[in-house]
C-alpha cells in the first residue's frame, strides 16, 4: 500500500508520476536526456547503469525495468545484463564499462568517494569525459529515482513478463510518452 493516495494498478515511478504530472514531465525528461539524449555510452550500457544503481539500491522495481530496457538493447546478448548484476568484475563487458560501474556504485554510495585513480582508471580503458559524466549523473539520478519509488512505497508487480514488456516498451520508445501509454 503505497504511502499517498496513488492510481490503481499503475506500477512504481509511472504511479506517482501519472498522480503529479508537473514532476512527471521533468523525471521523464531527464531520463530521456540520461539514457537516450547524445552520449559516447549507448543505451544498452546506460540501462545497465541505471539497473545497476538501482541494484545496489535494493529498488525492485526500477532495477527489473531498466535490466528490461537493458536486455532488450543488448538484443541476443541480453544475458550480458543479468551477469553484470549479479557479478560485474567477471561479466562480459568491456574494462571500460567496468570501470564506469565502480564509479557509479561509488557514487550510489557517496559521491565524495570517487577519486583521481577512479577516474583515471576509467580514462585508461577507453572512458571519455562524456562517459564519466553521464555516469556519475546516471548514478546521482537513480538514487533520487529509487528513493522516490520506494520513499512513497508504490507498487512492485512481481509478474516478470510484465518487466520484459515494459524493458521492450523503453527501449523502443524512450521515457517521454503520450499520457495515456504511462501504463
Amino acid at each position: 500500500m503505497a504511502h499517498i493516495k496513488l492510481p490503481e494498478g499503475i506500477p512504481g515511478i509511472i504511479g506517482p508520476m501519472t498522480a503529479f504530472p508537473d514532476t512527471e514531465r521533468h523525471l521523464s525528461g531527464l531520463a530521456e536526456t540520461l539514457l537516450r539524449g547524445p552520449s559516447s555510452l549507448s543505451a544498452a550500457e546506460r540501462e545497465l547503469i541505471a539497473a545497476y544503481v538501482s541494484s545496489g539500491n535494493e529498488c525492485e522495481f526500477c532495477t527489473r525495468s531498466h535490466a528490461a530496457a537493458s536486455r532488450s538493447l543488448y538484443g541476443e546478448a541480453c544475458d550480458v545484463v543479468d551477469r553484470t548484476l549479479a557479478d560485474p568484475q567477471a561479466a562480459p563487458i568491456s574494462e571500460k564499462m567496468k570501470s564506469l560501474l565502480a564509479i557509479a556504485g561509488k557514487v550510489r554510495r557517496d559521491g565524495r568517494l570517487v577519486n583521481d585513480d577512479d577516474i583515471a582508471q576509467a580514462r585508461a580503458n577507453g572512458a571519455d569525459d562524456k562517459a564519466i559524466h553521464d555516469t556519475v549523473l546516471i548514478a546521482a539520478a537513480f538514487c533520487m529515482y529509487n528513493r522516490y519509488v520506494d520513499g512513497l512505497a508504490t507498487w512492485t508487480p512481481k509478474d516478470p513478463e510484465l518487466y520484459q514488456a515494459m524493458g521492450e516498451r523503453l527501449a523502443t520508445h524512450g521515457y517521454i510518452r503520450p499520457r495515456e501509454t504511462l501504463r
